[in-house]
């Protein structure tokens, strides 16, 4: 039998049904496993406490994929848990775009699915999802009658579980040309190949509905626009102009073609390939001034480590941004880094203000949609973040 025996006092977060196992809980492998292999985890007294892959490589050295010891971890396990995933997500409409599977939060750890209509995007991001990739497929297929899949293993913290990157088609036919998504009457080109994630921002979808109720008649600033779905939803809800910025020019030709493919009016866009820092500082010097501010920047603080070095670049930006923002006007501020909480995150954004000499109320905390569930046992999984923040004056 394949085997993790904890060390005393170490069983606590399985207990609490928390999935990870780290490297320094462990007291002794016993049987041999291989990378990705199911194992036994039990605690010192040699109590029950999961089924999990075994990750040697990775500080996680193993995830749990069920704490009932009675529970076989095979096929038909996998097209439970994908059974499940899908029936909690049953209702969302509006879209035919939508994550099917979120990982830890639906039991499946390491494991991303994004639906983009008639494809999946599949990612493995840890050992274990990696070996039952096949499996995992097979039932994807079945569970969703979707018969093109594509795959996306190339997210960074696969090295940290000793994978390298992997990229093609899985399954059926996908086209190397963009795919389009629809969303609440709007359509987007989505790059399923080379974009960022698995091709779009799908966890970003209740936001954009809320950009597109607040634009109108506002001069909008997207900043960190990517292929510009918050743009497309400024314009769509009656902006009077929007200046995009991102350091991608592929990212910003595909936002141009976002506004073309929803006949939005060219004369009310403006897209500048710039370094956002950069930029925000020459908007700045040009005492030029927006009704609403878009900051939907990339994880800066992927873990702990970096989490100094975020905090500063953070509070950058939403400095300038107070700076740039009208007396009344809106700014909506993200951080997607897994190292910063929210209450962290509050204190960037209020440090920012206080040194752009604004005041402002926050009137509504944001994150994702619920297609991108956190599970309560796994707070890890809390990763986006956001506020919408009026500027006012007293």
């Amino acid at each position: 039998m394949k085997e993790l025996i904890l060390k005393a006092g170490r069983e606590k977060s399985l207990l609490r049904r928390h999935p990870w196992v780290f490297s320094g809980a462990v007291h002794d492998v016993r049987g041999n496993p291989a990378a990705g292999d199911t194992v036994h985890v039990r605690a010192k007294d040699g109590r029950f406490l999961g089924h999990a892959a075994y990750s040697p490589q990775s500080q996680i050295v193993a995830r749990a994929w069920s704490f009932r010891e009675e529970e076989s971890i095979d096929a038909a396990f996998f097209a439970r848990r994908i059974r499940a995933a899908i029936a909690a997500r049953a209702d969302i409409g509006g879209t035919d775009a939508l994550r099917l599977i979120h990982g830890e939060s639906d039991g499946l750890p390491g494991l991303i699915v994004d639906r983009y209509g008639a494809v999946l995007v599949v990612q493995c991001l840890a050992t274990g999802a990696e070996t039952w990739r096949d499996t995992i497929v097979d039932a994807l297929v079945a569970e969703t009658g979707v018969a093109n899949i594509y795959e996306r293993s190339d997210a960074d913290v696969r090295a940290l579980e000793g994978l390298e990157t992997r990229v093609g088609v899985l399954r059926g036919e996908v086209s190397g040309t963009s795919l389009v998504m629809h969303e609440n009457g709007l359509a987007f080109h989505v790059d399923v190949h080379t974009g960022h994630k698995t091709g779009f921002y799908l966890d970003q979808r209740d936001n954009r509905a809320l950009v597109r109720e607040l634009s109108a008649q506002r001069e909008v600033l997207n900043c960190f626009c990517y292929s510009g779905g918050m743009s497309v939803a400024a314009l769509a809800g009656g902006a009077q102009r929007v200046l995009s910025i991102d350091s991608s020019g592929p990212a910003l030709r595909l936002g141009e073609e976002n506004a073309r493919l929803n006949n939005l009016d060219p004369a009310k866009t403006e897209w500048l390939e710039a370094d956002v820092f950069a930029a925000l500082r020459q908007l700045r010097d040009q005492a030029r001034a927006f009704d609403f501010i878009i900051l939907d920047p990339p994880k800066f603080a992927p873990t702990v480590q970096f989490v100094e070095k975020a905090a500063r670049a953070y509070k950058d930006i939403n400095l300038l941004a107070f700076k740039l923002l009208r007396p009344g006007g809106l700014l909506m501020t993200f951080s997607c880094s897994g190292g910063v909480s929210a209450d962290l995150f509050q204190k960037i954004v209020a440090g920012a203000a206080l040194d752009a000499g604004a005041d402002a109320h926050i009137l509504r905390r944001l994150g994702p949609g619920s297609d991108h569930p956190v599970a309560i046992n796994f707070p890890e999984g809390d990763y986006l973040k956001g506020m919408l923040i009026r500027k006012i004056e007293i």
